[in-house]
């Protein structure tokens, strides 16, 4: 899965979880752009991506993760 379709992904995922029908998702995003983007809907948002990639983060690696663009980048380097 390259970095595109995993930002697609990650943009519907968000939709669903923060519950936001007109998103635009860029690599920039981060939960400063996303009002309903608080600490419980991370966990939530996390949580959910985990499981679609059925993968797992450590809590050290989500700490370090500043926007969507990281957390695709992430993502891919368990994918791959």
């Amino acid at each position: 899965m390259d970095h595109a379709a995993i930002m697609t992904k990650l943009e519907e995922l968000m939709v669903d979880v923060f519950d936001v029908d007109d998103l635009a998702v860029t690599d920039k995003t981060s939960a400063d752009d996303i009002e309903e983007w608080d600490s419980l809907s991370h966990i939530r948002f996390m949580i959910t991506v985990e499981r679609f990639f059925k993968i797992r983060f450590l809590n050290e690696e989500v700490a370090d993760l500043r926007s969507v663009g990281d957390l695709a980048r992430a993502i891919a380097g368990k994918i791959a």
